[in-house]
């Protein structure tokens, strides 16, 4: 049986440690990493695209890190209770023409008893930045 430590129901430093894991997991910007954090029939809703399992979580990620290059992330844990977990982010990134962005978000995650996000639904707005204001060097 998969299991992703640490478990819910969540304390203060266990949704701390999760957050954590997911940004460093997301940074490694590797999609086969990422999708093992999730449940095999994990549920997303990424903006207005909406992903169904870990095949589809991999095949998004790749296409993300095709077009979000040298994409770095912050999560910030908002709140948890027994096995949910809120987030703030924001990351950079730029596109091939050399544009920055930071992207702003809200994440909602839930887990299953061993601790893989068996739902993640996120709301992303971009911001077109001068390559002088960003954050994440």
């Amino acid at each position: 049986m998969e299991q992703r430590h640490p478990l819910p129901p969540f304390t203060l430093e266990t949704a701390l440690q999760k957050v954590q894991l997911a940004e460093d997991a997301w940074n490694s910007k590797d999609p086969e990493r990422v999708s093992l954090a999730y449940t095999v029939d994990t549920e997303w809703r990424n903006r207005d695209q909406f992903i169904n399992g870990r095949t589809e979580v991999v095949a998004f990620l790749a296409g993300k890190w095709e077009k979000e290059l040298d994409y770095k992330l912050k999560k910030e844990l908002w709140s948890y209770t027994d096995n949910r977990i809120s987030v703030r982010f924001e990351y950079e990134w730029h596109d091939k023409d050399g544009q920055w962005y930071r992207s702003y978000g809200n994440e909602q995650w839930e887990f299953d008893t061993n601790g893989l996000m068996q739902r993640r639904f996120a709301s992303i707005n971009d911001l077109p930045i001068d390559s002088g204001y960003r954050k994440f060097l």
